[in-house]
């Protein structure tokens, strides 16, 4: 597996093909199921943001992640991520690899952390994944997310100091 930037023109309808995947499900990503594909630009290739993915040796795209500044201005030292990987390859250590890449990114371009503005409660492995990468919960959003099969539930503010190593 390769971790590389992704090339919009060439990468597009890939990405949205696991985009689309992910957020489909509406249990752990705030996009609407019916987001359409035109907004995939804005979400995972506006300017602002670092965009990657892992692919295999065929150049099959297995996970993708983006990389932005949290906030604009004086805010713009933290980064937020957001990580998807293909359906089809859950399970076999992608989320992993594109996490260790990402801390890895953000510490070479200059950010002091990573923080995570909302994981949902109930996505239990991405929870315990970010923990185990030195992520904390900094803060609970209670019924910050409209689960499709359990309604409200919580979502965590989780924050990764990169000044630690």
């Amino acid at each position: 597996m390769n971790i590389r930037i992704a090339d919009e023109q060439k990468d597009y309808d890939k990405i949205w093909k696991i985009f689309s995947n992910v957020i489909l499900t509406a249990d752990t990503y705030v996009f609407d199921p019916k987001t359409p594909k035109e907004a995939l630009h804005k979400n995972w290739f506006a300017n602002y943001m670092d965009t990657f993915v892992a692919v295999d040796d065929n150049d099959e795209i297995l996970g993708t992640y983006i990389i932005k500044p949290n906030q604009i201005d004086l805010g713009n030292h933290i980064a937020n991520c957001s990580y998807m990987v293909n359906p089809k390859y859950q399970g076999q250590g992608i989320g992993r690899k594109l996490c260790e890449h990402s801390i890895k990114f953000a510490k070479d371009k200059g950010y002091l952390g990573i923080q995570f503005n909302i994981v949902v409660s109930t996505n239990t492995n991405a929870v315990a994944l970010w923990k185990k990468y030195g992520f904390k919960i900094i803060g609970t959003t209670p019924k910050g997310f409209r689960h499709k099969n359990i309604g409200f539930v919580d979502t965590y503010i989780m924050f990764k100091d990169l000044q630690d190593n």
